[in-house]
């Protein structure tokens, strides 16, 4: 059982936004917190077009996004969240700036807020360390476009509770989505496999070995993938991306982990995916992915 009732998530991004309307869905009251004023309406916006569709498809009745956008807002100050039970951080690939956010966080939040991150390739122990509530810090690794994937890796840090933990993944189950343990380890599962796969696609376009469509196109037929490595880069952003590198080659020193230099050229040129409207394809929309 889970006593939870109301969810925050910092980060208005890609990621933030799909959490947010995770829990909005599941029926909780919901508070995505940016500093960016802007971010927060397109993160509105989209997130509204992303539940009418889902009337539009059968999987949603207009009561139930109706519900669901009741209980939905936005702040841009810390004090906004300072009624969650639970806030999720879904901010930028950085161990200093989580590890502030959540010291400013146990100032405003509750004795029983729980503390949840959503990080790919950092350390949960780290991350929780110093923030006042080490045993309330759990990893909460949701999946890329979280909206529609199902998959969460949790990780208990160190001095996580058993009690932290065992609340945490119960919320997880409410949510609808399907929690699989993990240690706190670099990369967890996925991106252990994901960052030097998603390096070595990279660096394949590099070599001129084949173009960004045609490696998609033979990765999805050939393994049975629903999206291209390229396709899921865009997603995720050439910026992020490269944090994740950055994160991610740091506790591991694989070469396979550090950033290709085509991804590093894209990105100095603003062609980081969907959010900027060109990465390895072009988009003429910012809509969020399955709107």
């Amino acid at each position: 059982m889970t006593t939870i009732q109301t969810v925050g998530v910092c980060g208005a991004g890609t990621m933030g936004a799909g959490i947010a309307i995770v829990a909005a869905r599941a029926g909780y009251r919901t508070v995505l917190y940016d500093t960016n004023a802007k971010a927060l309406d397109r993160a509105r916006g989209q997130t509204e077009a992303f539940l009418a569709k889902s009337v539009e498809r059968g999987k949603l009745t207009q009561e139930q996004v109706d519900a669901a956008l009741a209980g939905y807002k936005t702040t841009d100050t810390l004090d906004g969240l300072g009624e969650c039970d639970i806030v999720i951080e879904a901010v930028f690939e950085n161990l200093a700036v989580k590890q502030e956010l959540f010291g400013k966080l146990n100032d405003v939040c509750p004795e029983h807020t729980l503390f949840a991150s959503n990080t790919s390739t950092l350390s949960i122990t780290q991350i929780a360390s110093g923030c006042g509530r080490e045993d309330r810090v759990v990893g909460m690794h949701f999946c890329l476009p979280a909206q529609l994937m199902k998959l969460v890796e949790m990780s208990p840090g160190l001095n996580t509770s058993d009690t932290s933990f065992a609340a945490a993944w119960a919320f997880c189950e409410a949510l609808g989505q399907k929690p699989v343990k993990t240690k706190d380890a670099p990369g967890f599962i996925l991106n252990y496999f994901l960052v030097p796969f998603n390096n070595d696609v990279i660096r394949l376009i590099e070599a001129g070995v084949a173009e960004p469509a045609d490696i998609d196109r033979a990765i999805k037929a050939g393994l049975g993938y629903k999206m291209g490595p390229c396709e899921l880069l865009d997603l995720i952003g050439l910026d992020t991306q490269v944090l994740l590198c950055d994160a991610f080659y740091g506790v591991t020193h694989d070469p396979r982990c550090a950033a290709p230099p085509l991804l590093h050229r894209m990105v100095a040129a603003g062609h980081l995916g969907r959010k900027s409207g060109r990465g390895f394809f072009t988009y003429d929309s910012d809509k969020m992915y399955g709107a």
